[in-house]
């Protein structure tokens, strides 16, 4: 008699190739089936029993490891402290105690077990200063060890993360000498490079770095009495002799890093950094060099690089001294990315240095514009008017118009001052076309996308001090048409600066002339150029702006409340200005309003009032002289004088 067909269950998987798939959480062994299709009873029971003994076999297996009995309380109360908004503090002081009890003495017993790491992370999290000092003494000498897991890494980020600096004074030095071997392994070289990256001090950088230059440079007994520097440049000067063995030991290093695309590692980058600087243009070594970075087809070495301090000055010397072919291919490399860059703290240097380097302007027009501005025509105003607030991207913006201008480049920016100035010094020998007409073509082919932006959103442009400023840059220094732009500008500062907002407006914006970024974007604009202090006059644009008169018609409706209030320097600069047609009239209104302006000119300010009511309470009970502050409105005194 033929067996009963199998019945397939209608939640059961089945591959295109018809064969079932497996459902391993309830998969369970397939017994023989007996004529009727049932497994016998016998069978059913024997099964029933191996199953039992495995179980009981791990169990017993489980019971006999060292600490079970600890690991298996500690895990308890993990599970009870991670749930840290359900259990009341008095209960969680009591767990943290007895977790304590267990693990203290025996910390690296549990920090090597996956499922008993967790536990002393709990630990951590919940420690005094004195108890995470105490379990840092504990792990001293296993730090490496722990780096190397898959888990225990996780530990020394916990410990290093309070920024205790004992504590980073212990583990760091457990690193020494095992550099080049962590930085190869998968796991360990991500804990190495956080700990180069955020928390060691300069000379604990030094001391990792320098064992890339070789096996010599792990054995403290060798290098104790030598000045601790990563400088290559400085220990080659020192030891010329050995410069061939560190150069090798220190490519062969980076290359190995490099064909296993680990290629996001500060500490490469660095390591990079001090190899190209020390090769001479030119050389094998030089262009070696050049075809290993260009040899990373999937680009993310290229990529990695533009986010670090050293990687991003590598790529701006890579792109300074290579040949139109390799730039071509460097830039290539950042297609999708130029946006991420541009408004990055080192990435945006990259595209400065393309700017200044590459002849050919279409390439990189081509290449970057598309992506920091955008291609339609609905995306690009709003593209621009976040750059124009990213204290990074609207640089990559307004370098072409202004150059090294303070507005752009102030102290804190000294670092792109130095690797730029380097690049201006390289590329005279290896650029052909000259650097102002490089400059002006981008210029004339990104000026009308920003432009543009003005003339669509000059009041999102003009609600913050980085917008004015674009706003005023663009306006003065950009090349194409910009009637459009002045007279959206102009009708976006209409209405009363003295109006209320209205009751439905939850968070109105206050007006540009309440503001005093506001007031000279638009007294600079009304100038018609910059300020030359050589010649101590006001430099025009060519061709003119003509603002004040475009300007003047819009608020003159109001213009009282202008001459009054904080941006009354405003009015004074249309007075001044040489382009202005209206003087007379607009003298006319301000003589009739006379008693208007001496009030304004003799009565403090809002601003003045704050200011003293804050200097009284902060000085009360303190004896001395005490200075009377300028009171009145300083702008309404010169437009008195003026007429």
């Amino acid at each position: 008699m033929a067996t009963k067909p199998l019945t397939y269950n209608s939640k059961r998987k089945v591959a295109s190739d018809g064969k079932e798939k497996g459902d391993f959480k309830n998969k369970k062994p397939r017994l023989e089936e007996t004529s009727n299709g049932k497994a016998s009873g016998s069978e059913q029971q024997s099964s029933r029993e191996s199953h039992a003994k495995q179980k009981q076999l791990a169990l017993e297996r489980k019971a006999a490891k060292p600490l079970a009995d600890e690991v298996q309380r500690t895990k308890k109360i993990w599970e009870r402290l991670r749930l840290k908004s359900h259990v009341p503090k008095d209960e969680r002081q009591k767990l943290v105690a007895e977790l304590y009890e267990i693990i203290t003495g025996r910390i690296r017993d549990f920090v090597l077990k996956h499922d008993a790491v967790r536990a002393v992370q709990t630990a951590i999290k919940y420690s005094t200063p004195e108890q995470r000092k105490q379990i840092a003494q504990e792990l001293q000498g296993t730090y490496a060890q722990l780096a190397e897991g898959r888990y225990a890494k996780f530990l020394i980020g916990k410990l290093l993360i309070h920024n205790d600096d004992e504590i980073r004074d212990i583990i760091i030095p457990n690193f020494y000498g095992k550099v080049r071997k962590l930085i190869n392994h998968s796991e360990a070289s991500w804990i190495l490079d956080d700990i180069y990256r955020t928390v060691a001090t300069k000379e604990q950088k030094a001391l990792l770095l320098r064992e890339w230059y070789g096996p010599e440079f792990t054995l403290k007994e060798l290098t104790k009495d030598i000045k601790t520097t990563s400088d290559l440049k400085q220990i080659l000067e020192e030891e010329p002799s050995k410069r061939g063995p560190i150069m090798k030991s220190l490519l062969d290093l980076i290359n190995s890093l490099v064909q296993k695309r680990m290629t996001g590692f500060t500490m490469l980058h660095d390591a990079m950094l001090q190899y190209y600087t020390n090769t001479q243009p030119g050389s094998e070594e030089f262009n070696e060099f050049m075809e290993l970075v260009k040899g990373d087809e999937a680009g993310d070495l290229l990529k990695n690089l533009a986010f670090t301090r050293s990687g991003a000055r590598l790529v701006c010397l890579l792109l300074a001294y290579g040949t139109a072919k390799d730039r071509k291919v460097l830039l290539k490399a950042y297609k999708d990315t130029f946006t991420l860059m541009s408004g990055d703290q080192y990435g945006h240097i990259v595209l400065l240095t393309a700017y200044d380097v590459i002849d050919d302007t279409k390439l990189t027009s081509k290449a970057i514009f598309p992506e920091i501005v955008g291609e339609k025509e609905e995306e690009v105003a709003q593209n621009i008017v976040a750059a124009a607030n990213n204290p990074n991207a609207r640089i990559t913006l307004l370098y072409l118009l202004e150059g090294f201008s303070k507005s752009l480049f102030p102290a804190s920016n000294a670092y792109d001052l130095e690797v730029l100035k380097e690049v201006h010094e390289i590329r005279k020998s290896t650029s052909k076309k000259e650097d102002d007409v490089r400059r002006k073509e981008l210029a004339a082919i990104l000026s009308p996308s920003l432009i543009d932006a003005i003339a669509a959103s000059p009041s999102d442009l003009t609600a913050t001090p980085f917008g004015c400023q674009f706003v005023a840059d663009v306006l003065l220094s950009g090349l194409g048409d910009k009637q459009k732009a002045l007279e959206a500008l102009a009708q976006s500062v209409s209405g009363s600066p003295k109006q209320e907002p209205a009751e439905d407006e939850l968070a109105p914006r206050s007006h540009i002339a309440n503001t005093p970024f506001g007031g000279r974007m638009l007294k600079s604009l009304i100038q018609g150029g910059r300020f030359d202090r050589a010649t101590g006059k006001v430099k025009l644009v060519e061709p003119p702006l003509g603002f004040s008169n475009i300007l003047y018609p819009i608020v003159k409706k109001h213009i009282m409340d202008w001459a009054t209030g904080p941006s009354s320097f405003v009015v004074v600069a249309l007075l001044e200005s040489e382009e202005f047609t209206s003087a007379e009239e607009l003298k006319k209104t301000l003589k009739k309003n006379k008693k208007q302006l001496q009030t304004a000119a003799t009565e403090p300010t809002a601003e003045q009032k704050a200011a003293k009511e804050a200097n009284e309470s902060g000085e009360a009970g303190k004896k001395g002289k005490k200075t009377e502050a300028p009171v009145g409105n300083k702008g309404s005194k010169l437009l008195l004088e003026k007429l």
